[in-house]
């Protein structure tokens, strides 16, 4: 269910009997439920679970600084901070952090910046669907703050896409 860290996590190639020493999964939140009280229910039901998912994998896999997972979760806790940006959507994808109106795919950009670790404390802010890199920051902090800068100024309201 969890990416095990590109491959190379202590998840990747366990055995049954090796999954007791895990630590208990986290409980995670319905999303479904939480849209039918509306998409900004949806929004923070999906930031809490991939906050935990996150936690979850990092105490898992067992790493630390400077690991994917830990970067990941450094960049979400940092844009979850970010209050233009919570409202949000989330969704992921290979530890990239990408943001949408609709809380279900297909995902609305409306040209919202993306962004990922790249290890070594670098994080990337890209254009969607663009190979444009807006820049290369340093911390979570710079990286988000950088995608905020860039939000498209007339960026319209969260809503529910009927699922189908």
């Amino acid at each position: 269910m969890f990416d095990s860290g590109r491959g190379q996590g202590r998840l990747s190639g366990m055995r049954s009997d090796d999954l007791k020493d895990l630590p208990p999964k986290p409980v995670m939140l319905d999303v479904a439920a939480a849209r039918a009280i509306g998409p900004e229910a949806a929004a923070e039901a999906n930031w809490q679970n991939k906050i935990r998912a996150s936690e979850w994998r990092k105490l898992a896999n067992g790493r630390g600084p400077g690991s994917a997972i830990d970067d990941q979760l450094r960049l979400l806790r940092a844009a979850y901070a970010e209050p233009r940006l919570r409202r949000l959507y989330l969704w992921t994808s290979h530890y990239t952090l990408c943001f949408s109106l609709s809380t279900h795919w297909p995902w609305t950009h409306e040209g919202i910046p993306f962004t990922d670790p790249m290890g070594n404390g670098i994080y990337r802010v890209r254009r969607p669907f663009s190979l444009d890199v807006l820049g290369s920051p340093t911390s979570p902090e710079e990286a988000v703050a950088l995608v905020v800068e860039h939000l498209p100024p007339d960026l319209g309201p969260l809503f529910n896409r009927p699922e189908g």
